[in-house]
């Protein structure tokens, strides 16, 4: 399983640490927004394989087409707007030299209603990058539903696992069922 670092990173030389420490990958995201020219540098330093885009993105209300704007992470759990269309945002990332997205829906995070299959199938359209759904996982169901009609690359869940809500387990053997293909669990 790759291993990816996030958190703080703010300069190349932060991101050379964490990849000699034995990260596989760095996500950065508010330092990417303050200075996509990080995206870039980092990609041409380290190849595009390493760098990942975190985008944390929340719907703009009575929009059409809808939109969703790009937040940024300020202080504990708080975030604020940007401005940037999320849409173009990672479309001009990827142009910089991102290789992978974990988009982060605002709106859905912590609800465990489901991810935002919208948001998740406009951007997977939009990207020739693996995109990965984070925020709004609540079944095993969920997570099928953002890889087929989401056309995510991945799921990514928290809160169902960390409270046991749902194991891992239960999750695969879902996805097994419906004809996702996934690892094996490793027998204990």
């Amino acid at each position: 399983i790759p291993l990816t670092v996030g958190g703080g990173l703010r300069t190349v030389d932060d991101m050379q640490q964490m990849l000699q420490a034995g990260a596989d990958k760095v996500s950065i995201n508010t330092a990417a927004v303050e200075q996509p020219e990080l995206v870039q540098q980092g990609a041409e330093r380290f190849g595009c394989q390493c760098i990942v885009l975190g985008l944390d993105a929340m719907r703009v209300p009575g929009t059409t087409p809808q939109r969703w704007e790009v937040r940024v992470r300020t202080g504990h759990g708080g975030g604020s707007t940007t401005g940037l269309d999320a849409i173009e945002w990672a479309q001009r990332s990827v142009e910089l030299g991102a290789g992978e997205i974990v988009v982060n829906s605002m709106d859905r995070d912590g609800t465990r209603e489901g991810y935002d299959l919208e948001l998740l199938r406009a951007l997977s359209e939009r990207v020739t990058v693996p995109v990965v759904a984070s925020g709004g996982a609540g079944t095993p169901e969920h997570m099928y539903q953002v890889l087929t009609e989401g056309k995510a690359d991945a799921a990514l869940a928290a809160g169902i696992f960390h409270y046991g809500v749902h194991t891992v387990g239960e999750a695969k053997e879902y996805l097994h069922k419906k004809g996702m293909p996934v690892r094996p669990l490793l027998a204990a």
